[in-house]
């Protein structure tokens, strides 16, 4: 998940304290990692994913995939609540707007990316993914009338979709672009700020914690997949190992753990800092492809991808930054 729309969820969802109630008094500080070494971590883990996802559609459909990887994940962050002694959230309310979420933050996003990788490579599929802030603030434009860009903020979003040309090779008639993954890479990654935007609008306030929240989110995303996935897929005729364990990471490390590392960084140093995970991904997605899988890389990729991330940099500066 891009890291821009992921840690403005956690800023709509992470209301602990109820109104009117009080706070609790602060628990004494735990030994915990130094906070460099889990942006460092964080960055390795969401940048593997598009690698992972590549060897887990080679075993199994993309359905397939996006099940397995919802179920390890959701497992992750049932166990995090067991622990820490957290409910899921209640209300008939909060569980249909918490579905739609689901649905575009995890279930579309996942099962598109996917898709995506049968035709096209994982460094491909890691840059489309950079795109949501560029997807987040033109949205922003016409379903968030307070949130105005400026004009450095408007040459931002411009300046990304030059570089998204760039990576296609728009200059060269997209030759060799398979088209339809391409397309569906980015339609994922535009998925993210939609489903930004109706959690911000729907789940501001609701008084219950981000991994209540992102629990419950997970799950009924897990509960689509369940019911999507015999439909289109079937069930594995065989068990691939190395994929299974491929999905197995992805959906422990890629959606669980990370969730909660997420949280972690946002609450320690701040959006502002840990969004920076972001400009990150593409670069170690491309590197992991490259190394790894052995994919080519053509000029236009790292030249497009290092203007999608200035593009994407300059839509996050703020008024009066």
């Amino acid at each position: 998940m891009c890291y821009e729309v992921a840690s403005s969820i956690v800023d709509v969802m992470s209301t602990v304290t109820a109104p009117g109630t009080r706070s609790p008094a602060p628990a004494r500080p735990r030994t915990r990692l130094d906070w460099r070494l889990r942006f460092g971590g964080l960055s390795l883990i969401w940048g593997f994913s598009f690698l992972l996802i590549k060897i887990g559609t080679e075993g199994y459909a993309p359905f397939q995939v996006t099940l397995g990887r919802l179920l390890f994940g959701t497992a992750v962050l049932a166990a995090a609540m067991a622990v820490k002694r957290e409910r899921l959230p209640r209300g008939g309310r909060v569980w249909g707007h918490l579905a739609v979420a689901a649905f575009f933050l995890n279930a579309l996003p996942f099962s598109l990316f996917a898709y995506s990788e049968l035709t096209i490579p994982s460094t491909l599929a890691g840059i489309c993914n950079a795109t949501s802030p560029l997807w987040g603030m033109a949205l922003s434009l016409v379903a968030l009338s307070e949130d105005r860009p400026t004009r450095v903020r408007f040459a931002g979003l411009g300046l990304g979709f030059l570089g998204v040309l760039t990576v296609l090779g728009a200059w060269q008639g997209f030759h060799g672009l398979d088209a339809t993954g391409t397309a569906l890479a980015l339609l994922a990654s535009l998925s993210y700020p939609i489903g930004w935007i109706y959690v911000r609008r729907t789940l501001a306030g609701t008084g219950n914690s981000h991994l209540s929240m992102t629990g419950a989110q997970l799950l009924l995303a897990t509960v689509q997949l369940a019911v999507v996935t015999p439909l289109f897929s079937g069930f594995p005729a065989h068990v691939s190992w190395v994929p299974l364990l491929a999905v197995a990471a992805l959906g422990a490390l890629g959606t669980g753990l990370a969730v909660l590392v997420q949280y972690g960084l946002v609450a320690e140093v701040g959006p502002t800092t840990a969004q920076m995970v972001t400009y990150f991904i593409p670069v170690i997605a491309t590197a992991a492809g490259v190394a790894i899988l052995g994919e080519s890389l053509r000029w236009t990729t790292p030249v497009g991808a290092v203007i999608v991330l200035a593009g994407a940099a300059l839509t996050q500066v703020r008024r009066g930054a």
